[in-house]
């Protein structure tokens, strides 16, 4: 079926995929509202902006599974997103990254290494993964890699 066509919810309860979203390139991302990494949505706003007219996307998962730091509601996530962050980018409902109820994208996901060698489950919030337009991953970053840092905005310009 390939990662960018497992059956996924939206936010607002929709049915989707990541498919629906990019034909070139998409970065996925877990975000949290309540996480000192929450400011990277700024960047994350900014990298879809710029790139979306080329086939690029960002997509979000929410996750309530590292401090507990995205307890809202669907509607509270998207509400804090659009005001706090201006974020138009496609966010999907909640999910679990780690563990027994693993959401199946992640499962695929975190079988890719990253940029130090780390394979395996989610480490924080904001751990990003670049698709490319067939689905496959071709970078992961942890979730200190700033999302304009060089190598990311690098690796999408490769893509489209």
């Amino acid at each position: 079926m390939g990662i960018k066509n497992i059956p996924l919810t939206a936010l607002d309860g929709s049915p989707t995929s990541i498919a629906e979203h990019t034909d070139k390139a998409v970065l996925v991302v877990n975000v949290a509202s309540q996480c000192g990494l929450t400011p990277q949505y700024t960047a994350l706003e900014e990298l879809h902006k710029t790139y979306s007219g080329q086939g690029f996307s960002v997509v979000g998962f929410p996750c309530n599974q590292f401090g507990e730091q995205e307890p809202g509601t669907a509607e509270e996530i998207a509400t804090f997103c659009s005001t706090a962050y201006g974020v138009t980018f496609p966010l999907f409902s909640k999910i679990e990254v780690n563990g027994e109820n693993r959401n199946p994208v992640y499962d695929e996901l975190t079988q890719t290494a990253d940029t130090e060698g780390y394979t395996g489950d989610i480490r924080w919030n904001f751990e990003k993964f670049l698709l490319d337009g067939e689905g496959n991953v071709v970078a992961r970053f942890n979730p200190r890699v700033e999302p304009d840092d060089p190598r990311v905005v690098a690796a999408i310009k490769a893509l489209l």
